[in-house]
């Protein structure tokens, strides 16, 4: 599919030093497209992508309300609009969710949700202003369906698809799209302690359980099925499709697991349903 296009866009990208984040600021600017890359060190971007007229490199830290502010205004007064903003900043916590505290808990929230609101809220006056645009929120498998070991991390990413379900709904009669992208296991940097934070609490009754996953996250990290330059390629046909979706499953691993929640999910609602029906008021 020819996903080049003679309207060259502007992408604002979070989390962009690194990983799919950074994949995807390689896989516009070769598209010819503008992108403004943002990370807590911006000269890491620069000396990943190469200084190039069509990067702009900025310093972002998410969770800090006025440098998201700053970073918008940056990118607007620079190229005058944002077409595409894709919020990828974030980070993972092994542990079960008894061995996380709440010091970790409030980090991992400070991050992967409000930073992506301080951005996000900071884009959306640009963004109406403009009646266009498309909010990419990156999630996961794990905000769908996430299991022992990553509980406070899927949380999160549960509040993104909350979030993005809501802006979705108020954004759309406003002329801008709103996707939240579920990847499944991608083989970038994300299972090394670079990305995934491993609470330093352990508790022996989760040994078979969340135990088991601390370890086997390890030993999984480089093999994963997912290839972030594909991923990021695919990013190139969503923001050119003129219905983009809600949601956008990417890795056949995602598919699969997402499948077997919903059948479970509606198995589960059948064997159920009498009892929960028997908690509406009476009908004449």
């Amino acid at each position: 599919m020819d996903t080049s296009s003679a309207i060259q866009r502007v992408w604002m990208i979070t989390g962009a030093s690194r990983g799919i984040g950074a994949e995807i600021a390689a896989a516009a600017l070769a598209n010819g497209d503008v992108v403004v890359a943002t990370a807590r060190k911006s000269s890491v971007v620069s000396e990943r992508l190469g200084e190039q007229a069509n990067l702009l490199a900025i310093d972002l830290d998410v969770t800090d309300e006025s440098s998201a502010q700053r970073a918008v205004e940056e990118a607007v007064k620079r190229f005058g609009r944002i077409d595409v903003l894709v919020n990828n900043a974030g980070y993972g916590l092994k542990g079960a969710v008894e061995e996380a505290s709440a010091e970790e808990v409030r980090q991992i929230f400070e991050t992967n949700v409000m930073g992506l609101l301080h951005v996000t809220r900071a884009a959306l006056p640009q963004l109406r202003k403009q009646r266009s645009g498309h909010v990419i929120n990156v999630s996961s498998l794990g905000g769908y369906r996430v299991g022992a070991g990553f509980g406070i991390y899927g949380s999160t990413k549960f509040a993104v698809e909350g979030l993005s379900e809501a802006l979705h709904a108020e954004l759309t009669p406003l002329g801008v799209h709103v996707t939240v992208i579920e990847p499944g296991f991608f083989r970038t940097d994300f299972l090394d302690s670079s990305s995934v934070v491993e609470s330093p609490t352990t508790v022996a009754d989760y040994a078979e359980t969340a135990g088991k996953v601390r370890s086997s996250a390890a030993a999984y990290s480089g093999r994963q099925p997912g290839d972030p330059k594909r991923l990021a390629q695919a990013l190139l046909v969503l923001v050119a499709a003129e219905h983009p979706p809600l949601r956008l499953q990417l890795g056949s691993d995602a598919i699969a697991r997402i499948r077997e929640k919903n059948a479970f999910v509606e198995q589960e609602l059948k064997q159920w349903e009498t009892l929960s029906r028997s908690t509406d008021f009476p009908t004449a």
